[in-house]
């Protein structure tokens, strides 16, 4: 039956493919469609900018008793000392550059292979989607089948990797209840900020998807398994609230690192609360 539109002029493939509907319009939306994955490519790559710039900086990453989220564990020779603080020379004299880079490479990996990660930054920079009902501008499609993207199938092994470094950001979490010279028993500004942080850290590691898999999955009967059975649907909860969980930790570590460098730079005075 005839459609009473003409095919698009263009050479084949994706959804212009002879295969597909024979729709001349790339979109018939009539709503701001390029609102959400413009918003989601400015927010990324404000993050991208900060995060490099204070990678790179190696400076003003401690104030005691305050570390920064980007340089814990600290595993070069050339850490600031922080005392009682993770910071173990693993990597010795040879590393001359920021110890940030060390470490940052694993909670990285773990966001950038993260499924919906994935979903922001494809719509966002690649417009791979740029939106439901909205046509891709690319010939083809393979997916994640090829170099470089092949690797995001590591991403539960980053999983992994990101559990002891949400555990030592813990621990760091832990530090904060002491004060300048190291006294236990007290609470500042940033020890609030530091309490947030690590709860969003948390929630945003174990609502991942792949932690959910790790529950519940291969289980063909959960009446025989009530403790993974149980973890499973506590996790499937947190499961639920993954993208907001996401932008909510990406948006702590980076005010949590940029407190901590108004603090050790000068700039600002840690108020005590007792």
């Amino acid at each position: 039956m005839a459609t009473g539109t003409q095919p698009p002029q263009q050479r084949p493939g994706g959804v212009h493919d002879a295969s597909r509907a024979a729709i001349g319009a790339r979109h018939l939306r009539t709503d701001r469609w390029w609102l959400a994955p413009a918003g989601t490519a400015a927010g990324l790559l404000a993050f991208i900018v900060y995060s490099t710039w204070r990678a790179f900086a190696n400076a003003d990453y401690y104030a005691a008793p305050y570390v920064s989220p980007f340089y814990s564990p600290c595993l070069a020779e050339n850490c600031q000392e922080m005392r009682g603080g993770p910071n173990w020379d693993l990597f010795g004299s040879w590393w001359g550059l920021s110890p940030a880079l060390l470490i940052l490479v694993f909670p990285l990996g773990f966001r950038l292979t993260c499924y919906y990660y994935r979903k922001a930054y494809y719509r966002g920079f690649w417009a791979s989607p740029p939106a439901c009902a909205v046509a891709e501008p690319h010939a083809k499609y393979t997916g994640e089948t090829r170099f470089p993207l092949v690797f995001q199938n590591m991403h539960r092994y980053f999983f992994y990797a990101a559990l002891p470094v949400a555990g030592i950001l813990t621990y760091d979490t832990v530090l904060t209840f002491r004060d300048e010279h190291y006294a236990w028993g007290h609470m500042g500004l940033g020890t609030l900020i530091f309490l947030v942080n690590i709860v969003l850290i948390w929630a945003y590691t174990l609502s991942c998807h792949s932690c959910r898999h790790i529950m519940g999955g291969r289980l063909k009967h959960f009446s025989k398994h009530p403790v993974r059975y149980r973890l499973w649907g506590w996790v499937s909860r947190l499961n639920t609230r993954h993208m907001q969980l996401a932008w909510a930790s990406l948006i702590s570590v980076a005010l949590c690192d940029f407190y901590v460098y108004l603090v050790a730079s000068g700039a600002f005075t840690d108020p005590r609360i007792f």
